[in-house]
């Protein structure tokens, strides 16, 4: 069997979460400080440790079969790199920015102005989108100190708490776009490593499956067991056990773990006594 070749950021947040979810699904990976690659242990797997905006190219020139890449690299990068899998963490935004004192009421007032970004693709894109002509400084770093220093008006950045901008002086007015880290495929791929991909990515599906959900046991007289039904989003049906005390269940189910305190409260209204809430380690279906 062929090894899959995965690129991942070499260092930072995007690194470490990137381990994670390999690691959470089922794969070890030896990788000691400093490392410019690594092999699994246990899954035909070998991982590239690459500067963050190398990515795309790799992926372009096949030199890598898939990737965990920022979806804004994509954009500006990428091509027609497929993206397989949106993986749910380092979300940001790519935004535009402008100077607190700027009276910034649309988009057109930014015409003919200095905008400082790394991402100039995307500047080109979005402003000619919106009939505005730009002076675009591509820059890398800090991109957030262009204004202070007078090399532009304004600048175009990923945000992600905003914080950075405040402490320069700067407010967010325009979002271009959401990003997230992706699971992303070369056009080169081969069949044989696309059947190790498909592998990862059931994987992987499964293990962000069980992030968003929460595994619920509660115990329920057996005349709201269907007004139960009602409110929790199953599978496909509920789990219900009967109990020795006679009248009475418990009911098993799965709960969205973004909307569970509503889901708790409409529970209780309808008798639920001694709700228990797990987390959900890999959920297959």
């Amino acid at each position: 069997m062929s090894t899959l070749k995965i690129a991942i950021q070499k260092s930072g947040r995007l690194n470490e979460d990137s381990i994670q979810i390999l690691k959470d699904a089922g794969i070890s990976i030896d990788n000691g400080i400093d490392q410019l690659k690594a092999e699994a242990s246990n899954f035909p797997l070998e991982v590239l440790y690459l500067r963050n905006s190398d990515i795309p190219q790799y992926l372009i020139d096949g030199v890598v079969d898939i990737a965990i890449v920022g979806d804004n690299l994509l954009v500006e990068k990428g091509g027609d790199i497929e993206v397989i899998q949106k993986l749910g963490f380092s979300k940001c935004k790519v935004s535009v920015a402008v100077p607190k004192a700027f009276d910034y009421k649309s988009v057109q007032d930014l015409e003919g102005m200095r905008i400082a970004t790394s991402y100039p693709k995307t500047v080109l894109d979005f402003f000619s989108s919106k009939g505005v002509t730009v002076d675009i400084h591509q820059i890398s770093g800090s991109v957030e100190i262009a204004p202070n220093i007078g090399l532009a008006d304004a600048i175009v950045d990923i945000v992600s708490s905003g914080s950075t901008l405040f402490k320069n002086n700067l407010k967010e007015v325009e979002v271009i776009f959401k990003s997230e880290a992706v699971l992303a495929v070369s056009p080169k791929v081969s069949p044989e490593s696309q059947k190790i991909i498909d592998t990862l990515k059931f994987r992987i599906e499964s293990v962000l499956r069980a992030r968003k959900s929460k595994y619920i046991l509660m115990n329920i007289p057996n005349d709201k067991i269907d007004a139960v039904g009602k409110i929790l989003p199953v599978l496909r049906s509920l789990t219900v056990l009967p109990l020795a005390q006679e009248g009475w269940s418990s009911v098993h189910s799965v709960i969205d773990k973004d909307t569970f305190w509503d889901v708790i409260d409409q529970l209780k209204e309808v008798g639920a006594e001694g709700i228990l809430v797990c987390p959900i380690e890999k959920m297959v279906l």
